[in-house]
């Protein structure tokens, strides 16, 4: 299995790629790791990766415009070598609703949704869909979901992309309203998963929480924390990715 990890920055990709073969991503924006029973993972006693598995690691930029350039720029590049991914995720660190997403936790999206793309009215906002344009979700694989939050811990629920961070208790209680189910606000997943689709690759989003969706309060915020969490995660996902078949029909 290939797998694209998406992350918006560096620092994100360090922590994911620490998670195999403890050697961080340093100032490359794309890291492979070959995974081999019994080493990858083995210095911090997590399980490795099957044999023949291959985690790349790329840093696709902020915000979703640039996460679906550069995830689409991979995809292709790895289509015309003849070895494409069966796999894209999106991975990095994410605002949190409270309290269904505590600092420090794993959010693990079963629905990846853009929340401000459409217009403005008199009466709210309506999504692009409702002007007769595009799609605003996609779904990621539900066995996949299932396996991630078994293997991981993580919560499952909607993940939101947006292009402006949310920094007001009213503009987090509008989203919440439209979309209640919601667990995580975050800017690249959307672009990554609409990238994906484009080429028929399955799509999984995987984000720790670093800070309370809401007013922007630096002292609350736990990047840190959050990015030893999503270390920790990719160390689980070892048992999640070898049980799912990404050719399973029903998905």
């Amino acid at each position: 299995m290939r797998v694209l990890v998406a992350t918006a920055v560096p620092v994100e990709g360090d922590a994911v790629a620490r998670a195999f073969d403890g050697v961080p991503m340093g100032r490359l924006s794309l890291r492979s790791v070959e995974a081999v029973p019994g080493v990858a993972g083995s210095d911090s006693g997590r399980p490795p990766v099957a044999a023949g598995t291959t985690i790349d690691v790329l840093a696709v930029g902020v915000g979703p415009a640039l996460a679906a350039a550069s995830t689409a720029s991979a995809l292709t590049a790895a289509a015309l070598e003849g070895a494409p991914y069966d796999l894209v995720v999106s991975a990095g660190i994410a605002g949190g609703f409270q309290p269904g997403a505590p600092l420090g936790s794993l959010v693990v999206a079963d629905e990846i949704t853009v929340a401000d793309l459409g217009a403005e009215t008199a009466d709210g906002f309506l999504p692009v869909t409702e002007l007769g344009f595009g799609g605003v979700s996609h779904r990621p694989p539900e066995t996949l979901v299932r396996d991630v939050v078994a293997a991981t811990g993580a919560r499952p629920g909607a993940v939101l992309t947006v292009s402006t961070v949310t920094g007001t208790a009213e503009r987090a209680a509008e989203l919440r309203a439209r979309h209640p189910r919601a667990l995580a606000e975050a800017m690249e997943g959307f672009g990554v998963a609409e990238a994906a689709a484009l080429h028929r690759t399955p799509v999984l989003e995987l984000r720790a929480v670093s800070n309370p969706v809401g007013p922007r309060d630096r002292a609350a915020w736990r990047i840190g924390e959050a990015l030893t969490a999503l270390t920790a995660g990719f160390g689980k996902l070892a048992p999640a990715l070898e049980s799912w078949n990404p050719h399973d029909p029903t998905e």
